[in-house]
């Protein structure tokens, strides 16, 4: 068997890996895949090697470090086989008591490495094997006791398996006390996991190539979640590869007075930023660009990460909103997200799956406050909410965010500020006036079209979002005492 026998690249058959790493490994080469234990190393071995016995190649685990048995629970735990892979285990542990196996102290490790490399080699020449798998590289850098007889060693193992033409990964779990780079300058690519434990929350993995010769790959870091079934990869998004035609057309709601505040209405492929303080109805709001596009025809999903999704499916009912029929008739996509046990990778990849897969063009992230819990710092929530904004819009979906500011009048503060990231701002407030906690809309910024400058008066009730007349007679509502200057009319009152 040679290189030029097969196809040049090794898919991986992890989809987000081959899609990081260009399209998978390049066949006849030596990569390494190192992170610290727990990481999924052996996981994303063992699905490398189950790639290739699919594609009828024959695949060798060499396991210096677990048992075949080991390997099988591994496998068992994502209810895999391991039929069609050789599986040698370097050093049984029924041969550990044996007379033969032992070695005097004298020169030991010596014997011991020289024998290691020889059953390596006897057992790929008995295999021939297209992809090999090699675990680990911390047992023959214990045997090598140097680092001139480690790098010596990886070398010899690198350009025998280079003569066979095999694919060759080998997994180091970074133990030793010593960060020994040894294998980087060997290796022709390398792969990095690492392993963070936040405050609160489960662990979250992630990834990142380090180098990979004469390829392009997608750098950075990318999130790792390990379920049932094995490791799955999220790539970063990269919204300027996703780009595609569509009209952008205005799309106006079901309320008249509602569009004459937007100038019109939303456009297509725009991002519209619903921002207020705890209760004003800002979900109540998005839930009515739902509907009206589901009126439209048109598909919708929206992410909820602060409600739970009984209350609200209730909570819409008084607004005459049916989310069940919507869900049931598929035109509406709606998920409970939990940020404590969800990746900002991962999220991402659910949102991109309801545009691409179920056809989304309304798209709801309710709310920005919950999103940021997934985050590890403010600065990385607006460089994911930017790529994922310009994404939606390139793909022509609108998205609605809602943001709930801190306090409930006055000098309000938002936890972060993406103002700026959005086309439209629509700005919700309380105030008081004539013995009553009021609530007043306006629209303070709209990049598409021109739009009214005025506040408007609205209540939430059964028949949805009704908005009263700009209020003119006062002046400071954003400030939430306005001052009377002139009688105006408020809903559900006479003049005050």
């Amino acid at each position: 068997m040679t290189k030029h026998d097969v196809a040049t690249q090794a898919e991986t058959g992890i989809g987000g890996l081959d899609d990081v790493l260009g399209g998978g490994f390049e066949r006849g080469r030596v990569y390494l895949l190192e992170g610290s234990p727990g990481t999924g190393k052996t996981t994303i071995a063992l699905q490398f090697l189950m790639t290739g016995a699919a594609l009828g190649e024959k695949c060798l685990y060499v396991t210096l470090s677990e048992t075949e048995d080991e390997l099988h629970m591994t496998a068992k735990s994502h209810g895999w086989t391991l039929d069609g892979l050789d599986i040698f285990e370097l050093v049984p542990p029924e041969s550990l008591l044996d007379d033969d196996q032992q070695q005097s102290l004298l020169y030991s490790s010596d014997l011991e490495l020289g024998e290691a490399t020889k059953r390596i080699f006897e057992n790929f020449e008995r295999v021939k094997p297209s992809r090999v798998v090699i675990d680990s590289l911390s047992e023959i850098r214990l045997l090598a006791q140097s680092s001139l007889r480690y790098r010596r060693q990886i070398l010899a193992l690198k350009h025998y398996f280079a003569r066979s033409g095999a694919t060759v990964l080998m997994l180091d779990d970074m133990t030793t006390e010593v960060n020994d780079k040894t294998v980087h300058s060997v290796a022709h690519g390398v792969v990095r996991l690492e392993e963070l434990a936040p405050e609160y929350g489960a662990e979250r993995r992630r990834m990142r190539v380090v180098k990979y010769r004469g390829r392009r790959f997608r750098g950075g870091y990318h999130d790792i979640a390990i379920h049932t079934g094995g490791v799955k990869i999220f790539p970063r998004l990269i919204s300027a590869e996703h780009h595609k035609e569509y009209d952008r057309q205005v799309l106006s709601t079901d309320t008249p007075e509602l569009d004459s505040l937007l100038g019109g209405g939303v456009e297509r492929g725009s991002g519209v930023l619903l921002l207020g303080p705890a209760g004003t109805g800002k979900s109540l709001l998005a839930l009515t660009f739902v509907k009206t596009a589901v009126a439209r025809g048109e598909r919708a999903a929206m992410f909820v990460f602060d409600e739970e999704i009984g209350l609200l499916t209730q909570r819409a009912l008084g607004l005459d909103i049916d989310l069940k029929a919507m869900i049931a008739s598929g035109n509406l996509v709606l998920e409970q997200v939990d940020a404590a046990e969800l990746t900002p990778g991962e999220f991402s990849a659910r949102v991109r799956e309801c545009v691409e897969a179920h056809g989304a063009r309304t798209i709801v992230i309710d709310s920005l406050n919950g999103y940021q819990a997934a985050m590890p710092g403010e600065g990385a929530l607006i460089l994911h909410i930017h790529e994922l904004l310009q994404y939606l819009n390139r793909r022509g979906a609108t998205t609605f965010l809602t943001v709930a500011q801190h306090g409930l009048v006055g000098d309000m503060k938002s936890p972060v500020d993406v103002t700026y990231l959005a086309d439209t701002v629509i700005l919700l407030r309380y105030f008081e006036a004539v013995g009553r906690v009021r609530r007043a809309i306006s629209v303070v910024k709209k990049r598409m079209s021109a739009h009214e400058d005025s506040i408007r008066e609205y209540q939430i009730n059964s028949q949805g979002i009704r908005l009263g007349p700009p209020l003119t007679g006062f002046q400071g509502i954003l400030r939430g005492v306005p001052e009377l200057i002139e009688p105006v009319a408020l809903l559900g009152s006479g003049p005050a």
